[in-house]
């Protein structure tokens, strides 16, 4: 029987229920990471003392009682937040996501029987050890998501567990049991009756897991079901030389090429979904994909924007899919007119994606191809940490500086900045205050 080290606070609420003569457990998912040796985000408890023996019992000042009618009752204690849940069965789910009722019970099988997956179907105390009834552990050592029960009527009672499975599948680099796959596409239209903010919540973990190429390529059909702009990439033969995959392949190889943090992944997701709109063919029967970056980051911007993303985030993922197909000559200044593309702060990113697009084609490169990405990233260094300037902010002057000169009318400042910038990026002129503000005195004049 397993041993499972639960924290001293956690053990401390169990046994103060205990005590009082009800069972209680941790339960669910830190009962799952802690026997795969991963430390959980949190601990949740599960009781059969109702929620008010449990108010009664523990007796603490920090208790938030919101969850009371659906049995759960959150306990401040030791810098933490713990959720202590009666056991209980579901009513009927009305809107696939959440029951109409619970009913609370006295067996905790009751309480698991009604769990997603059988690797979330766990609870443990010290006392009475793993209490497993439908071989969670044991699909835990053999890396398989299997629903607990009949698979599509755990799906119909809440739609997002779809996405779960296929987050759970990604994170843990598990497979997803046949039966349990052949529900998730059978309902993935489910999916439609789930919040923007829940599924991008689960697709960013589903993106960032271990096992999100396997993942994406077995189920595209139900990612389209949320992202429908995805569908025309399946499959997509992209008739050209340099492309042995098709779009959406390519895409999936991508996404497992970057480093596992959500902007790159969301950017590699989504970085050739202009393509198909794009596609042309020449009269050798070669494909091509003019401005499929632009086409790209406008689909992108409209789908992120659907998915309820933050606005920084949508800023940043667009970028890089506008982006993601410039690639500048190995010279100072084409590196310094691509900095200046991508600010300070993205041009690592934009590398990483570009490297991951690359590596992602399928077909054999060249050394010196190979050795480009290596090269512009040592140049990209040397030009960020030199007194050069690629974006206003890294110029010598600034609009203060043109006032002190006289210069008053707020749309010539900014042209006279632009300028002194382009000659910066051309290296016609070197990034210093003086040479600048002569400059600037010249281009005033001009300008009068």
């Amino acid at each position: 029987m397993p041993f499972i080290d639960i924290p001293e606070s956690v053990r401390y609420l169990i046994s103060r229920l205990q005590q009082n003569g009800y069972r209680a457990y941790a339960v669910g998912g830190c009962v799952r990471d802690s026997l795969l040796q991963k430390t959980p985000d949190d601990w949740d408890i599960c009781t059969s003392a109702l929620p008010q023996q449990t108010l009664d019992t523990l007796q603490m000042p920090n208790i938030i009682e919101n969850g009371l009618r659906h049995g759960t009752v959150t306990i401040r204690y030791q810098g933490q937040n713990y959720e202590i849940t009666t056991f209980r069965t579901d009513g009927a789910y009305v809107d696939n996501r959440r029951p109409s009722s619970v009913t609370f019970v006295a067996d905790v099988k009751e309480d698991l029987l009604r769990r997603d997956f059988t690797i979330n179907a766990l609870a443990y105390n010290d006392q009475e050890g793993l209490i497993d009834y439908f071989n969670g552990r044991e699909d835990l050592q053999q890396g398989i998501i299997r629903c607990v029960g009949n698979a599509d009527e755990r799906f119909q009672e809440d739609g997002l567990r779809i996405m779960r499975a296929l987050r759970f599948a990604s994170r843990f680099g598990f497979h997803i049991a046949s039966d349990t796959a052949a529900a998730i596409h059978r309902n993935a239209e489910l999916l439609k009756n789930i919040s923007a903010e829940r599924i991008h919540s689960e697709l960013d973990k589903l993106l960032i897991g271990q096992n999100a190429e396997a993942v994406l390529s077995e189920f595209s059909d139900v990612l389209a079901v949320v992202i429908p702009e995805i569908t025309p990439m399946i499959g997509f033969d992209q008739r050209n030389p340099h492309h042995a995959f098709d779009v959406w392949t390519h895409t999936v190889k991508a996404v497992a090429n970057t480093p596992p943090e959500r902007i790159l992944r969301l950017a590699a997701l989504f970085h050739d979904i202009g393509k198909p709109s794009a596609f042309t063919l020449d009269e050798k029967g070669v494909g091509h994909f003019k401005r499929h970056a632009f086409l790209g980051e406008e689909i992108t911007h409209t789908v992120l924007r659907r998915l309820r993303y933050d606005n920084r985030t949508i800023a940043q993922v667009s970028q890089l899919v506008l982006l993601h197909d410039d690639h500048p000559s190995l010279k100072n200044k084409s590196v310094r007119r691509f900095l200046s593309k991508t600010g300070e702060n993205l041009w690592r990113e934009l590398l990483q994606l570009q490297k991951a697009d690359f590596n992602a084609k399928g077909v054999p490169v060249t050394e010196e191809a190979a050795a480009y990405f290596d090269k512009l990233y040592a140049l990209c260094v040397e030009e960020a940490s030199s007194q050069t300037a690629y974006t206003l902010k890294r110029l010598a002057v600034n609009g203060k500086d043109l006032i002190a000169l006289g210069i008053k009318d707020g749309m010539l400042i900014g042209q006279i900045l632009s300028e002194l910038l382009e000659c910066v990026i051309e290296g016609t002129l070197t990034n210093e205050r003086e040479i600048l503000l002569e400059k600037a005195r010249e281009i005033a004049a001009r300008g009068r």
